[in-house]
């Protein structure tokens, strides 16, 4: 968990936005509406609620966190990246 303030965390989620619209546009393609419209929530939970280290993945004490919402993957790829749990290179 980080303590980013309400400004940060709009940046953040304005940033991933951005980054899910290039990598669409580069791809010929996605679900854009279904991974933008949770870019806000997946932001709140990723960097202030869930208990995450990107540094210790596999830290069994880690909470957890299932997306149902298949076509907003590319959502949840994009924060996991931002976040640290891979280069953002990784993606397309």
């Amino acid at each position: 968990m980080t303590s980013l303030s309400i400004d940060q965390l709009d940046q953040t989620a304005r940033e991933i936005r951005g980054m899910l619209v290039e990598m669409s546009h580069r791809t010929g393609g996605a679900h854009l509406g279904s991974a933008l419209s949770c870019v806000d929530i997946m932001v709140a939970l990723f960097w202030q609620k869930l208990s995450i280290n990107p540094a210790k993945p596999d830290d069994p004490l880690r909470d957890r966190f299932i997306l149902s919402k298949g076509h907003a993957a590319t959502a949840l790829y994009v924060t996991l990246a931002r976040r640290g749990f891979f280069p953002l290179e990784t993606l397309a």
